[in-house]
Order: C-alpha cells, then structure tokens, then sequence
C-alpha cells in the first residue's frame, strides 16, 4: 500500500520540513502575483535603511517560480538537510536551527561582496558541503556512469552549473555555498581535531536560550 501523503509529510524532520513549505508557499505566492521577487530579494539598503526586515528571511526562502529548477533545489533540501537533520543532528534540533542562523549570518555578511540577491541556493549547497564532509566513506553515482565518494559531490556539482549554465556566474552561488559550507565544518569538526582544543569541542556552540526555545538537554 502507498504511504499516506500525511505519513509522508510528518515523517519528514521539523527543521527541513518548514524550510521546503515555506520555500514552496513562496514560489506560489509569487506565481499567484501576490508578491513580487523585488519584494522578497536581499539588501542591506532595502532591509535596513527602509526597515524592510523581512528580506532577511525571505533571500532564503525563494528558489524562483514554479519550475523544473524549484524541484531540483526541493530535493536537494529534502535530502541532505533531512540527512543531517536526522542523522548529525539527531535530537538536537536546537543545534541544527543554530547551523543554518550562522551560515545565513555569514552569506548576508558577504552578499554585498558578490550582487546576490537571493541566498536561498547558497544555504542548501552549503548543507551539501557540511553532509558531504561529514559523510566521507559514502559512494555515490553521478547519472550511473561515474561513481565518486560523497566529498567530491559539491565540486561535481559546481563543475555541472559552471559547464552548463554559462560559466562563473551560473556556478557563484554553489561556490559561495562551499566557503560558508567549509567555514562551519573548519571551526566545529576541524579545529578540535587538528589544532589541539582544550576543551575538545567545535567553536561553535549552541547558546543555552536557543535549546530551551527548542527543547534540547544541555550536553
């Protein structure tokens, strides 16, 4: 018997789940015409000067209409940050909401540097990067004809965008993904690892106020 569409639907992880609808709600809203990607993308003028505070959430939330594309980037949402949802940051959801403010605080720290307006793509690739170095031993098929392991996937994927999108500009967003990507994966699995942390920890920590909004037991 198919699985229910609302077994389906709950059995997806809090986190990714409010992510893809509100990503989806977005697209529909805009192909509805009831609001417009001018209203949505990101600038530090319209968010701040123009107290437009919305921006600030909305840049990652539109991935453009209602598409083949949209698609794509649901499943890619879907599967890696449901895979580190479900498996790095297993019942520690307070941590995994704590990812993804940091990498969106670095992407609209640099977004100014590289004329992207919306940062959406960006965040889901650099979950990409984080499942893919976190996940290191994993073989993968790219279309059945070459096997790689998962580290070589975001650098596969940047090699597709820049050959068959039109070069640099269609392949900055996965790259900026990557640096932010590779940023967290430096200070929290990394640096403890390679540099002799007393504390043996990651720099990145989650603070006390954001576990107990989300549930979580302190470690």
């Amino acid at each position: 018997m198919a699985q229910p569409v609302e077994q389906w639907i709950t059995d997806i992880p809090p986190v990714t789940r409010v992510w893809v609808a509100a990503s989806i709600a977005t697209s529909v809203l805009v192909e509805c015409q009831v609001v417009a990607p001018l209203q949505l993308y990101f600038s530090w003028k319209a968010a701040v000067g123009n107290m437009q505070i919305w921006r600030f959430v909305t840049t990652f939330l539109y991935f453009g209409q209602l598409s083949l594309d949209l698609a794509f980037h649901m499943f890619f949402i879907m599967r890696y940050s449901r895979l580190l949802e479900e498996n790095s940051f297993s019942n520690r959801r307070a941590d995994y909401v704590w990812l993804l403010f940091l990498t969106s605080i670095f992407l609209l720290i640099i977004s100014p540097l590289l004329t992207m307006p919306f940062l959406s793509s960006s965040l889901a690739f650099a979950l990409v990067y984080i499942w893919s170095r976190r996940n290191p031993s994993i073989k993968m098929s790219l279309f059945g004809v070459i096997t790689i392991t998962a580290p070589y996937l975001p650098l596969c994927l940047v090699g597709f965008s820049w050959l068959l999108q039109g070069g640099f500009n269609a392949a900055i967003g996965d790259i900026v993904g990557i640096l932010a990507g590779h940023t967290y994966v430096f200070l929290q699995d990394y640096w403890p690892r390679e540099m002799w942390s007393t504390t043996g920890k990651g720099e990145i920590q989650t603070p006390a106020l954001v576990k107990r909004l989300f549930g979580q037991a302190e470690r």
